[in-house]
């Protein structure tokens, strides 16, 4: 009886060894998923160090480890894509260079594109940057279903004058004047609202108040046909570059806010993900923001360098033109408690304008991703 039992122990045994090796691990003490859980590793990973020497170190079982998805990204064209423009070059050249292999990304030039594929049933996008207005009214109608996980850049609107005019170096200098605007029903319209508000003027009383596209505020501006305009960087810039002493910057509307001590500060661009993305695969999103902040990082210690990129991304017409940009574009790498203090005093600042610019209601904490 002893030699029956035997061979089925060993089986037995074998069955054990062999389920232990590959099930998933188990969760820690303290509640956090161990690495190979909260850390899938993309089909397309670059490895990040030489394997270890040490002997007591055990070989993955390839067959048993599921790959976790890469980052689908999608940047929005203009200041957040100039911040952005090593990360994406990285992507393309050096994708080993970055903390997470395995991303895909699109350039998208609308808001409303980024929206589409974050939402619906088959999201195409995992983590996007999108106006910050944008940011809190999608999470309003989806019930929460995107976070706020970074801030890209603050504020990049400039007053330029046209004709070679000189009479316009502050906000209360537009009393009386007619200012061609982009950016209706968005940020750069509370914006301008808020500033006049704040310098003792109303929009439709004291200032008129035109609203068209960037481009056609642009040829105006460089034929002469208008004197004022308000306009986001790059375009800004380009109109400057292309105005050829006719048309300068007058007020740099990030230092105007700042001005008034409000302790609020002007953020133009928010990066969210997916809910459910940020739930699943927090390690990924770490991993995003890290390469992001390097980014941004590099862009504003390197602009001849990024302004290369950003040019060759086709985010700006040239390089040249990037250069100057960059620094107007006001990019800043903001995530956590400064990220909160930062956008929640913002979205205070645009619910005060019109309620409507933030989705009818203050967001609650859940909109912030902390990690």
């Amino acid at each position: 009886m002893k030699k029956l039992k035997l061979p089925a122990l060993l089986l037995a045994l074998t069955l054990l060894f062999t389920l232990a090796a590959c099930r998933p691990a188990a969760e820690n003490p303290s509640g956090t998923p161990s690495e190979e859980v909260s850390d899938p590793v993309p089909p397309s990973a670059e490895p990040t160090a030489e394997p270890s020497a040490q002997p007591s170190e055990p070989a993955e079982t390839p067959d048993c480890v599921e790959p976790g998805p890469g980052i689908r990204l999608a940047v929005l064209s203009g200041p957040t894509g100039v911040g952005a423009a090593k990360l994406l070059d990285s992507i393309d050249n050096n994708p080993a260079a970055l903390h997470r292999s395995g991303y895909s990304y699109t350039i998208e030039t609308d808001n409303s594109a980024l929206v589409a594929g974050l939402t619906g049933p088959d999201p195409e996008f995992d983590i996007a940057t999108v106006a910050s207005n944008v940011a809190v009214n999608l999470y309003n109608k989806t019930d929460g279903g995107v976070k706020i996980i970074a801030v890209g850049t603050l504020g990049v609107l400039h007053i330029l004058e046209g004709g070679g005019g000189t009479s316009i170096n502050s906000m209360a200098d537009l009393a009386g004047r007619t200012v061609y605007a982009a950016g209706q029903g968005a940020n750069p319209e509370y914006v301008l609202r808020y500033l006049l508000q704040e310098n003792g003027l109303e929009a439709g009383r004291d200032v008129e108040v035109i609203f068209a596209d960037a481009s056609e505020i642009s040829a105006k501006l460089l034929s002469g046909e208008i004197e004022c305009a308000m306009l986001p960087v790059p375009a800004a810039t380009a109109a400057i570059a292309k105005g050829e002493g006719k048309v300068r910057q007058a007020v740099d509307m990030t230092e105007a806010w700042d001005a008034l001590r409000s302790g609020s500060r002007l953020i133009m661009t928010a990066v969210v993900a997916r809910t459910e993305f940020a739930e699943t695969y927090p390690d990924l999103v770490e991993a995003f923001l890290a390469d992001y902040e390097d980014s941004i990082n590099f862009v504003n210690n390197n602009v001849d360098a990024a302004a290369e990129l950003v040019a060759g991304h086709g985010i700006t017409p040239s390089a040249a033109i990037a250069k100057k940009a960059i620094p107007q574009c006001h990019l800043a790498f903001l995530s956590g408690v400064d990220m909160v203090a930062a956008i929640s005093d913002y979205y205070s600042v645009l619910y005060s304008i019109d309620p409507a610019s933030v989705g009818g209601v203050l967001p609650d904490d859940g909109i912030y991703w902390m990690g």
